[in-house]
């Protein structure tokens, strides 16, 4: 093999092994649990909050609903059962 051969070889396992050290780096950060809360906290807000700050009322209102509309349930039931 000629030393060219082998320092191109040398040249890609380095190239390669960088590759590999950044992949694991950043598949850690993803994993580290403060960066997933994190990115969980800033999914949920997405969906009630726009980038400017203003509440997503057609996201809100339905979850309001939602929410009265069981409380309302089980106070109906409980209503019934007494």
């Amino acid at each position: 093999m000629a030393k060219a051969d082998t320092d191109e070889l040398v040249e890609e396992i380095e190239h390669i092994r960088l590759r590999l050290a950044g992949t694991v780096d950043e598949l850690i950060d993803r994993t580290n649990p403060k960066n997933v809360a994190r990115r969980s906290l800033s999914n949920f807000k997405a969906k009630f909050v726009t980038e400017e700050g203003e509440p997503k009322m057609e996201t809100i209102i339905p979850v309001v609903l939602g929410a009265v509309g069981f409380i309302g349930v089980l106070v109906l039931i409980r209503r019934i059962v007494r």
